[in-house]
């Protein structure tokens, strides 16, 4: 081993004289590529695996000079394992794009965003607990997606578009039973009710409790996709949920409804405020 560490080490000005531009793209793409992927664990809470990815490619590295393997043969071992990190966390690089994708058109209309005051905030989050709770205690089934970025036009299309003020009293009459638009999911993006009646992608997760229902996959699906949370309320049983990152919550009372609403929902819109 020994050895093996001294003759890398001799190795290093080799390597640096037969340099070449084709070397410097190369290293290049796999520096830019295990960023991202670095990035992408430790935001998935998997930093465990951010270490083995960034040992493995000093690992493959130190081989590659010791054993003098080729350029192509060390990339494909590179590209190898980032197909099984992708393979593996093809939910979480999936909502890292859209984020990407959402983020940018958002700051193209933060112009257009008028800035609610802290006492229109306070309303809108009272105004959405009432309502949850009431659903909750009359069994009414509902399903709000809180957003203060926008939301892919294929879901709002899919749905009826309200632009209405929040209040309890329409939250409550588009999910009564047998409207309409109760079955569907709920917009409100800033402090307007966006659209109702949506259809949302279902999580494909295989080891979601059994009583969770479509409305519970379809909760959690958006927040696989994009950055958002969703409020779920079942209609079997009352209970409320909270869906976030493709994880979700249950038996949500009204202190933790408040705090994610102003940890997450309002965060921008309050500032520092």
């Amino acid at each position: 081993m020994l050895e093996s560490l001294k003759l890398f080490i001799k190795s290093i000005p080799q390597v640096f004289q037969d340099f070449d531009l084709l070397d410097g793209v190369t290293v290049t793409l796999i520096f830019a590529l295990g960023f991202f992927i670095f990035n992408l664990l430790s935001k998935n809470n998997a930093s465990k695996i951010s270490v083995i990815f960034f040992i493995y490619v000093l690992v493959i590295s130190f081989i590659a000079i010791v054993s003098d393997i080729s350029r192509t043969e060390y990339v494909i071992l590179i590209i190898a394992f980032v197909v099984c990190i992708i393979l593996l966390f093809a939910t979480e690089i999936k909502r890292s794009v859209w984020n990407v994708k959402l983020t940018s058109r958002q700051h193209k209309d933060v112009s257009s965003i008028v800035k609610s005051s802290a006492k229109t905030v306070t309303f809108c989050i009272n105004e959405i607990i009432k309502a949850v709770q009431t659903m909750a205690k009359n069994d009414t089934g509902a399903i709000i997606v809180l957003s203060n970025s926008k939301i892919p036009d294929n879901i709002v299309n899919s749905g009826v578009r309200l632009e209405a003020n929040i209040s309890s009293a329409v939250i409550e009459s588009v999910f009564f039973p047998k409207t309409p638009l109760h079955d569907g999911a709920m917009i409100i993006q800033n402090d307007k009710i966006l659209a109702a009646g949506c259809f949302l992608p279902l999580s494909q997760e295989t080891d979601l409790p059994k009583e969770l229902g479509t409305r519970h996959r379809a909760g959690i699906g958006i927040t696989e996709m994009i950055n958002v949370t969703a409020i779920i309320v079942s209609e079997e049983t009352g209970i409320i949920s909270i869906a976030q990152g493709g994880k979700i919550t249950r038996y949500a009372d009204s202190e933790m409804l408040r705090q994610k609403l102003k940890e997450f929902y309002w965060q921008d819109l309050i500032g520092n405020k």
